[in-house]
């Protein structure tokens, strides 16, 4: 499903990735594991198609997407992926129904069959009873688990997890981890989840260490 070969990165003259490499099976959770500043995000970016790598290739389901222009990786991104960050990035404005029903509506389902699709996951996730709230009016540990519903909506291939469970506490965390991982299992999504915790790394069914700007198993 994924595949980085020798991607090197740098951010001045520092380099964050040094040749690389890294191949992620359809319907994987894999762990990204490594020091602090060891390139974790940037992998997970690249992996992404939101940098670009300096030299070397990225691959999602056989395609390149490390040379698509800007707006065909935006596109890909939309259709294709789901995105569960650290402190969530729900839109403060929109009810949490409304959060999950985007990435639908943004590629043109209709309002009825949104609606129908996001209640199934909020009900789902146990936080059917908050749909009507925006996220500030819910706890963290809520939020984040519309985030995965949000994130697993579309049915996309693969979802980018960045430190899903930096900003909770031990019991909202592992709630937020059976959920994206019970959800993505059962919509047969890829996961690549970074972060620095074993705990968290053993939800995954396999974890890779990040050292020097290179992957090791």
């Amino acid at each position: 499903m994924l595949r980085a070969k020798d991607v090197t990165i740098r951010f001045g003259e520092t380099p964050a990735l040094d040749g690389a490499a890294i191949d992620v099976a359809r319907g994987e959770i894999v762990a990204v594991m490594g020091p602090s500043g060891s390139g974790k995000s940037t992998l997970l970016y690249l992996l992404a198609g939101i940098l670009r790598p300096d030299r070397g290739e990225v691959h999602l389901g056989g395609q390149r997407i490390d040379t698509l222009s800007d707006a065909a990786r935006s596109r890909l991104r939309l259709t294709s992926m789901g995105f569960v960050l650290q402190f969530g990035d729900l839109v403060p404005e929109l009810s949490l129904r409304e959060n999950v029903e985007l990435p639908l509506r943004l590629v043109g389902v209709s309002k009825t069959d949104s609606r129908a699709r996001a209640a199934e996951l909020l009900r789902m996730l146990d936080v059917d009873a908050h749909a009507d709230r925006r996220p500030g009016q819910v706890s963290g540990g809520q939020a984040q688990r519309v985030a995965v519903a949000r994130a697993l909506v579309h049915r996309p291939a693969v979802v980018f997890a960045d430190e899903p469970t930096g900003a909770l506490d031990s019991g909202a965390g592992e709630l937020v981890l059976d959920a994206l991982t019970g959800l993505a299992r059962r919509e047969g999504s890829t996961v690549v989840l970074v972060t620095h915790e074993s705990r968290v790394a053993s939800y995954a069914d396999r974890t890779v260490y990040l050292r020097d700007g290179r992957v090791a198993v």
